[in-house]
């Protein structure tokens, strides 16, 4: 395993991060594979209040909790359940945050969190109170550092230069070059770490079915595969082949991937039994696919 150094926190983070979404209902299941995890050196583990309306966190913090001090742990609030218990509604206002937090920090089994996200956010936003919340749960110890989990240009922009967020998770791939036309190279200035989820565009680009993805044919989808399957090393999978080439962005700080099962996670660290991905790979495949732009939230 590698680490990169999230700058704002000056934390070493794993390369490789645990999405912990993906993980199932079987906490035997998730103890297992998130501490193989743990043994492989992954030291990043990314939930939120949300995933399975509560259980997501709850197993994750039965998992690492022998080893919970040696690791980053991160999840996110600002959706809150509707009281049918399906769904919810997006609220970020600083009382709802300063109530979420501790509900987390039960459920985690532990009394701080490394990394608390808002998860999501729009222009409209009281962005002062949210600043204004995870300022008072640092001062409280509950917290020790803050970001966003935003893909919306507007929203990032403002946190990146107007407040002390460490982190941006952000939707970013092979098939997903949207963040390079500006967000990545602020947040590379602004020195906010980049956590990049969809890296593998919910499997698309490695096995599974060809329907539409974020506006993409078919044709589209199937065209990246081959660039990939082209210019990959003999023996590396296409999924490794697509995290290498992610890893090469300097701004990256880790790639934070949905791993369920324990194929996925040797997968997953089996690239670093390869060599890094050469600059003029790199061009080449990064000039063979088209970019493609962010239409929305962009002022």
């Amino acid at each position: 395993m590698k680490y990169r150094v999230l700058k704002r926190a000056n934390l070493k983070v794993s390369e490789i991060g645990f999405g912990c979404m993906s993980l199932g209902e079987n906490h035997a299941e998730n103890t297992s594979l998130l501490q193989a995890a743990y043994s492989a050196g992954i030291n990043y583990y990314d939930t939120a209040d949300i995933y399975q309306n509560g259980f997501n966190e709850e197993t994750v913090g039965r998992a690492i909790k022998p080893f919970r001090k040696e690791v980053i742990l991160a999840t996110k609030a600002g959706n809150e359940p509707k009281s049918t218990g399906q769904g919810w509604d997006w609220n970020p206002s600083k009382s709802y945050i300063l109530k979420a937090v501790d509900k987390s920090l039960h459920r985690l089994q532990t009394d701080y969190i490394d990394l608390y996200q808002l998860h999501g956010g729009t222009i409209e936003d009281n962005w002062q109170d949210v600043i204004e919340a995870f300022e008072i749960l640092k001062g409280q110890g509950k917290i020790l550092h803050y970001g966003i989990s935003s893909i919306r240009p507007n929203v990032i922009r403002r946190y990146a230069t107007k407040t002390a967020i460490v982190s941006d998770m952000l939707q970013y791939s092979l098939l997903d070059r949207r963040a390079e036309e500006r967000m990545l190279p602020l947040l590379q200035e602004m020195e906010v770490g980049v956590f990049v989820r969809g890296a593998l565009a919910k499997g698309k680009l490695v096995n599974k079915d060809l329907s539409n993805y974020l506006n993409y044919s078919p044709q589209s989808i199937e065209y990246v595969r081959n660039k990939v399957d082209s210019f990959s090393i003999e023996k590396m999978t296409r999924s490794q082949f697509a995290l290498r080439w992610i890893l090469k962005s300097p701004t990256v700080t880790s790639i934070v991937l949905g791993i369920r099962k324990m194929s996925q996670l040797e997968d997953a660290v089996g690239i670093f039994n390869y060599p890094e991905m050469t600059d003029e790979t790199y061009e080449k495949i990064s000039a063979s696919i088209p970019l493609n732009f962010y239409v929305d939230h962009r002022e």
